[in-house]
């Protein structure tokens, strides 16, 4: 079961992705939703073709159709969760750290998760009781998912750098965020900061590029899911600020708690 939803989920990340491209390399117009986040064509370009490649087997949530009413959701035992473009300020401001997450849930836990960065062509997958893996997408117009798969590279095992590095939102910085960083900077002495956008932070803790993110600030559930999957089999935590526990999917309230992501 898993190999045909790994298979899906990366065939409808590298479609997506494409278009997403097509729409970055040109000008593009740029709306504001009620919350003031900025929504693009690619965005619904990029949700099309999700929603198509994934079918009607299980269902989708994504950010583009958040309104589901709980009343409905609740009843779901397994469902995609979907963030066609993660990071549309960083895409708006066309530095490249965008991604486009997609994640198979399971009674509130992330089985499988598929992060694509369009611009540099980076695929991340993390599955249950398989690990999490990356490979650079070479040919993203004309690929083999079975050429993927049998070229991907395990992260599990990947060096730590020898600062202690934590990595932090590039859009998204509270006052918080920084007491979290100075208590590190107390604690590890010598620490180096880096600034990333979208999923890409939780990915590069999983591929052991910093040990630690903290997001004490908003997210939703489609902001995390994917890359929490590549980080938990990966061997890193995902769990809530306050109470220590992983995160869970599918809430009523579809907004994430703060929360931290580090190595085991």
């Amino acid at each position: 079961m898993f190999e045909n939803l790994l298979e899906k989920a990366i065939t409808a990340a590298l479609l997506a992705g494409n278009a997403i491209l097509n729409i970055y390399e040109q000008d593009f117009a740029v709306q504001y939703k009620d919350d003031h986040s900025p929504l693009t064509e690619a965005d619904l370009f990029a949700h099309q073709k999700i929603v198509e490649t994934l079918g009607d087997e299980f269902p989708i949530l994504s950010e583009e159709s958040s309104e589901i009413p709980f009343s409905e959701r609740k009843n779901w035992k397994e469902f995609w969760l979907i963030d066609p473009l993660d990071g549309t300020k960083e895409f708006v401001k066309k530095n490249g750290e965008f991604t486009v997450n997609i994640a198979f849930i399971k009674h509130g836990n992330p089985l499988l998760g598929v992060v694509y960065v369009p611009v540099t062509k980076k695929l991340f997958w993390g599955i249950e009781n398989q690990g999490s893996f990356q490979i650079t997408v070479e040919h993203p117009l004309t690929f083999s998912v079975n050429d993927l798969l049998a070229k991907a590279q395990s992260i599990n095992n990947n060096q730590l750098p020898d600062t202690f590095t934590i990595v932090a939102s590039r859009s998204h910085c509270s006052i918080e965020t920084e007491t979290f960083i100075n208590d590190c900077k107390e604690k590890h002495g010598n620490t180096h900061l880096v600034s990333a956008g979208s999923s890409l932070k939780l990915c590069m803790v999983a591929e052991r590029k910093a040990q630690v993110y903290p997001r004490l600030a908003p997210t939703m559930e489609w902001d995390t899911a994917a890359a929490h999957a590549v980080a938990k089999y990966a061997g890193c935590k995902v769990y809530d600020f306050h109470t220590h526990q992983e995160l869970q999917y599918n809430k009523e309230n579809l907004l994430n708690p703060w929360f931290v992501v580090e190595l085991s």
